[in-house]
């Protein structure tokens, strides 16, 4: 009897068991399945976008990184958005593209243009002030007693002897004539006139009459106050009458030349406020305002001299000191302006562009629009037509947004018409069509002629650095040296440090396709101990730099000058290229044996 109660409580105790875990996977088993869905969801979502480069299109991956050809932050190429009732040249970016491209927006609004000029310039002496002290009687220069340049002189302050004949037989003339001046005064006031002619005083002729002797040496008295600029005379010299002694210069009062580059004039005005800081004199700051403005500008330096005028009663203000000017300056306009800042604005030497972001969207969504600028105000650019006051457009990673546009085949900086960008592809077929189409390429790229004017300047101060850091491989090489490890390396961290989105277009293709082969040559050369091997390699080297610098251009900023010098001898009688910081020849291909074969063929200054 105990032993089947035991029988029948099993039987219900696994019965209730199935029970519950039948109810417990219905209740719990439908919440389990939906609270998946969600990630899964978002999961599918995040890989159906797609990261592309935005020079390589090519390369395409399923998440953000870098592009392994030029290391630039992949962009995303599809954001898998709802694109109904969109525009056809319309740039949709989800929050996550928007947040890792680091894109900011700004609404722009009309303000009165302001900007500070920064300007360079010198002291100068005031040209009003700027004398001729002359000899008034003719004769020969007994004594001078002013002899160098920068001597103070004073009004009045004698400044030579003079021995004159033509002054003897004047003194004569007055002393015959005085013996009969109550019957002849007429003559004796002529005889007295001649003396004034030559710049007598009464005083002196006074005490002329009253000695009776004649004189044979004469003071030479200055007429003016100033400082010697130039001194004309030295003793023993005949000079004739209105010959020039000295020139001299009043300092009380000096001129700032500041210069003003083109693009600065609109903003520099007769009447502005100039701060000036003096070089030579730390913690003196002096004020004035612009009084003159060259009307013309120098053809060579592309500037024209704005005058500030100052006083300078100390003598503290010396000719060519140098001076730093600050011009707080706004736009001679009756209206606010359009301002947008200069991060907004893509460059391709003939459009600027910039990217609106469109109102009444769901999304973050940009559209490509040309717009045209006018002046330059400092960190931004007034726009004259192509935007409204009121829209939006971005101001940071605008670079990543043309980028997609592009890659999408929608108008864009480096596309302006639109259409699909062509990217090459193999199909598997042994990559012969790839290669191919490279080799098509490559041709391509070399034939295309580029305009230097409108490559960035912080772009050819990288290439110069590039050029520099190449010169250690040159030295050790022309000195017959074959450790080329730590110059290698630092050609290697200069090549790392160019910024590759500075050049657009057709000139990345070229810096992409040198830099290929200056990295490769390195590499070779970093594994080469044969001097004469490393030689051959070094050219090779060279001709890619070279091909950068003609195509792309340089810009030497404050340094010495670089030169590309030749050796027809080298490799073989096929001539060889390198760069050089000195205009004396060291052959890199020759070292010793030949170490001042060449020429200099260009000069970058």
């Amino acid at each position: 009897m105990k032993l089947n109660l035991n029988k029948k409580q099993l039987i219900y105790s696994g019965t209730t068991l199935l029970l519950g875990l039948l109810l417990g996977w219905l209740i719990f088993g439908g919440n389990k399945e939906s609270s998946i869905s969600e990630p899964t969801a978002d999961h599918s979502s995040h890989q159906a976008e797609i990261w592309t480069c935005s020079m390589h299109p090519q390369i395409q991956q399923d998440g953000p990184g870098q592009c392994p050809i030029c290391g630039m932050d992949l962009i995303p190429l599809n954001n898998s958005m709802d694109r109904e009732n969109s525009l056809p040249d319309e740039v949709p970016m989800s929050a996550s593209a928007m947040k890792l491209a680091e894109i900011q927006t700004m609404i722009v609004k009309k303000e009165k243009p302001e900007k500070e000029v920064r300007l360079l310039g010198k002291v100068k002496p005031d040209e009003r002030l700027k004398l001729s002290q002359v000899v008034h009687i003719p004769g020969r220069i007994e004594k001078l007693y002013v002899n160098f340049t920068g001597e103070k002189v004073n009004k009045g302050q004698k400044l030579a002897s003079i021995y004159s004949p033509q002054l003897v037989t004047a003194q004569k003339e007055l002393f015959e004539v005085l013996k009969d001046e109550e019957a002849n005064p007429a003559f004796a006031e002529a005889a007295r006139n001649k003396l004034r002619l030559w710049k007598f005083t009464d005083e002196q002729i006074a005490q002329l009459e009253q000695s009776g002797e004649v004189r044979t040496e004469f003071d030479v008295l200055s007429d003016h106050t100033g400082y010697v600029m130039q001194l004309d005379v030295a003793e023993g010299d005949h000079m004739k009458e209105g010959q020039q002694l000295f020139h001299l210069v009043d300092l009380s009062k000096v001129w700032v030349l500041f210069e003003v580059y083109e693009s600065d004039l609109p903003w520099v005005k007769v009447g502005d406020n100039v701060e000036i800081d003096i070089q030579s004199l730390p913690g003196k700051r002096y004020s004035g305002s612009v009084t003159f403005i060259d009307p013309f500008v120098n053809p060579k330096t592309r500037v024209a001299y704005a005058r500030v005028e100052l006083s300078n009663p100390k003598m503290t203000l010396k000719p060519d000191m140098f001076a730093d000017g600050l011009i707080t300056s706004k736009l001679r306009t009756s209206r606010p302006e359009l301002l947008v800042p200069k991060s907004s604005v893509l460059w391709t030497g003939k459009r600027a562009v910039v990217y609106v972001k469109l109102p009444a969207r769901e999304h973050n969504s940009f559209i490509y629009r040309e717009v045209i600028l006018g002046e330059d105000a400092g960190d931004f650019y007034v726009v004259k037509t192509g935007l409204e006051e009121g829209e939006e457009i971005a101001v940071n990673g605008v670079f990543k947004i043309d980028a997609a546009a592009q890659l999408a085949g929608k108008k864009s900086m480096m596309n302006p018409t639109g259409g699909k960008v062509a990217v090459g592809h193999d199909h598997g077929g042994g990559g012969s069509d790839k290669k191919s189409e490279e080799m098509d390429m490559s041709q391509m790229e070399k034939s295309v002629m580029i305009d230097k004017s409108t490559i960035s300047s912080e772009f050819k101060i990288q290439v110069a650095n590039v050029v520099r850091s190449y010169l250690p491989i040159k030295e050790k090489l022309a000195s017959d040296d074959s450790n080329l490890k730590s110059p290698i390396a630092g050609m290697q961290r200069s090549l790392t440090k160019v910024d590759m989105s500075l050049v657009m277009e057709d000139a990345h293709n070229t810096w992409m396709r040198e830099l290929k082969v200056m990295s490769q040559k390195l590499d070779i050369l970093d594994q080469t101990v044969n001097i004469e091997e490393q030689r051959a390699v070094f050219n090779e080297l060279s001709n890619a730099l070279m091909n950068v610098v003609t195509t792309l251009g340089i810009e030497v900023k404050d340094e010495k000058s670089l030169y590309l010098q030749f050796c027809p001898m080298a490799n073989d009688n096929t001539g060889g290229y390198w760069f050089s910081d000195q205009e004396a020849i060291k052959n890199p291909y020759f070292g010793s044996k030949m170490l001042k074969c060449g020429s200099t063929k260009e000069t970058f200054k």
